[in-house]
């Protein structure tokens, strides 16, 4: 086997130099072409700083020295054409450093990576798989940002939602792609979800880094397949109707030796000051946002999964973490900006121009920022000043809310501020209502183990907070196992308790969800207005004493949705509430129906509007049940 110099064409050159190679991916990397009539692989690894770049494998025993990559120019690039080399053979590259050091890295652009521990790249292909989705993208397209959507989303560690059984025949414990699409889709369809959302699926050493630990962004994890059989999955959701969403992780990357780490034995991707290039929560290396080649390689990226694996859109994690330079940092362990300030001015350009770039490329797909801070205009446009993302997570709603559904309900009525303060803010940003992952980890226990009371009253508050949570502005997200009350902490290294679905209680909760979702996508009062106070009034706000909140959600041409909310275990009897009409209505949703697991209190479908014979207002008398919330619309 031997290396032969191979042409790399000047413009893509040129554009990788300025940044703006959107097909970065099928420059660099491992691709199969034809050279002076033979057919192999092409290999290009940019590596500036190098003496030196070798490929090794089986094919040599994994040795260094005989098979050279070629400089290309001086663009940094080093590649070379190897004939005869066949799909699906592992590689690296030996890359000396200015000091002479060799170190074995693995393909920064692989297509596809050995399963762990194995770190090694695999030959592949980017064009491998003909889709069948052409209806749902061209929809996609044509409907633009799902702003006015009826959007709730699913998320899922692929690893962990369902497993095979331990010694299952020999195989690992994870279910493929293929099988994970039988069981999942069904399930979604059922409980009426519109959207998935993937944690990273980027290959990664670790497992218990649930994927943010990412060594390879080019590279469909294979714990669960070849990439296109990821592409299978997400087309099989696309034609079941299903969104897809994928969370990516350009806030930082491991430091293993054989990643991009110090890649050319310089800081490359990184910067080399650790006050700029270091995270110290998590022990990693933070991209350098002003570099063109990095800005295009993390483009290129976002690019990739998007057009090549079809995802609707990207959940940023950690948007907060590459605003600030201070981000987790103490005293002067940090370097300021050019102006003095704290603001990553590079972080900033580089968010804005994906933002423009992601939008301009792929009308409707959706980019959202899991950002924990303050910062304003988050999911405004790029014209306004903002940063031009389509949603942000709204983490300081699922602070309060978790925060005042832990407390006991005697003590609620001192915190109600914390359940009504989310809506001063809840129209500033396109908000993404999570209750994600990350609050049923490292010993926050499940949703339903925070709530208080007696265990009727733990699930009953479970219910509570999932009806405020779907009536309330913003589209929604739940992880997985607490559409049915998972009562452990979420663990990465098995599967969810599904045996819990055999009691009443947790299907009821289940149950529940479904038809919330159901609700969801059928008034367009909870989902039309969703980022404006067109679609939202309170009702009344102001019974602190008896922790009962109701507004109404509405849009134009649609029935108005009137909520009330008890956030006590007392049953209200007599309880009177403003109604904007009189007449009939209906009660749409009672999450203390006893098909949900609850004791059945409510007003037996319907109650009448009355007429106030002093203010000519009308009102409903309700009966409110112990720690429910009851949807009602006027009837016909």
């Amino acid at each position: 086997m031997h290396t032969i110099p191979t042409f790399i064409e000047p413009f893509d050159l040129y554009l990788f130099g300025k940044g703006e190679h959107w097909d970065l991916y099928r420059i660099l990397g491992a691709h199969p072409v034809e050279q002076e009539g033979e057919a192999g692989y092409r290999f290009a690894v940019w590596a500036p700083n190098a003496k030196e770049v070798h490929l090794t494998g089986p094919f040599n025993d994994w040795r260094y020295g005989d098979l050279p990559l070629y400089p290309v120019g001086s663009s940094g690039i080093w590649a070379a054409f190897v004939p005869h080399m066949e799909r699906g053979t592992l590689y690296k590259f030996g890359v000396m450093g200015g000091d002479g050091r060799i170190v074995y890295k693995t393909d920064p652009l692989a297509l596809y990576a050995e399963l762990r521990p194995g770190i090694a790249a695999v030959t592949w292909d980017v064009d491998n798989y003909k889709w069948q989705d052409a209806d749902w993208m061209a929809r996609r397209r044509e409907t633009g940002p799902p702003l006015a959507s009826p959007i709730s989303i699913y998320e899922v560690h692929l690893g962990s939602w369902m497993r095979r059984p331990n010694g299952y025949e020999g195989q690992a414990p994870f279910l493929s792609y293929g099988e994970l699409a039988d069981r999942l889709i069904p399930y979604l369809l059922d409980m009426g979800f519109t959207h998935l959302e993937l944690l990273p699926v980027a290959e990664h050493p670790l497992d218990e880094s649930w994927g943010y630990q990412t060594s390879h962004y080019y590279a469909p994890t294979s714990r669960f397949g070849t990439p296109e059989e990821l592409k299978s999955f997400v087309d099989r959701c696309h034609q079941a109707g299903i969104g897809v969403l994928l969370d990516w992780v350009p806030a930082h990357f491991p430091k293993d030796e054989w990643c991009l780490g110090r890649f050319d034995g310089s800081a490359l991707y990184e910067h080399m000051d650790p006050r700029k290039g270091e995270h110290p929560d998590w022990g990693t290396y933070i991209f350098n946002y002003g570099r063109h080649e990095v800005r295009n390689f993390l483009f290129a990226n976002a690019l990739y999964w998007l057009r090549e694996f079809h995802f609707d859109g990207l959940r940023i994690d950690a948007v907060a973490s590459m605003l600030y330079l201070d981000y987790s940092r103490e005293g002067d362990d940090w370097v300021p900006n050019e102006h003095g300030g704290k603001e990553n001015l590079d972080a900033i350009s580089f968010l804005c121009e994906l933002n423009r770039v992601v939008h301009a490329e792929f009308p409707g797909a959706s980019i959202i920022a899991e950002e924990s801070t303050s910062w304003p205009g988050v999911s405004r446009p790029l014209y306004t000043g903002g940063l031009g993302f389509t949603f942000k997570w709204n983490m300081g709603w699922m602070h309060d809310m978790l925060d005042y559904m832990r407390k006991d309900p005697i003590y609620r009525p001192h915190h109600h501020n914390s359940l009504t303060f989310s809506m001063l803010y809840a129209f500033s940003e396109n908000f993404v209502l999570p209750l994600s992952h990350d609050e049923v980890v490292h010993g926050k226990g499940a949703l339903l183990s925070k709530m208080p009371g007696d265990m009727w009253q733990q699930q009953a508050n479970l219910r509570l907070l999932y009806a405020y949570m779907w009536a309330h502005p913003g589209k929604k997200l739940l992880f997985m196992g607490g559409e049915f009350g998972q009562w452990n902490e979420w663990n990465a290294s098995r599967e969810l308790d599904w045996c819990l679905r055999q009691f009443p209680a947790h299907e009821g909760i289940r149950s529940l969800v479904r038809e919330l979702n159901r609700l969801l996508v059928r008034e367009p009062a909870l989902h039309r207005c969703d980022h404006d106070w067109s679609g939202f009034r309170w009702v009344d706000v102001t019974d602190y004493a008896a922790s009962v909140i109701s507004f109404i959600r509405m849009a134009p041409g649609a029935k108005p949705l009137l909520w009330v909310f008890n956030f006590t275990p007392v049953v209200r009897t007599h309880y009177r509430i403003a109604a904007p009409q009189g007449g009939l209505w209906s009660e749409l949703l009672n999450s203390d129906s006893e098909l949900y697991g609850g004791s059945n209190v409510g007003n037996n479908g319907a109650v009448t509007a009355e007429r106030d014979h002093f203010s000519g207002d009308h009102y409903l008398e309700l009966t409110l049940p112990p720690l429910g919330a009851l949807c009602l619309c006027p009837a016909g």
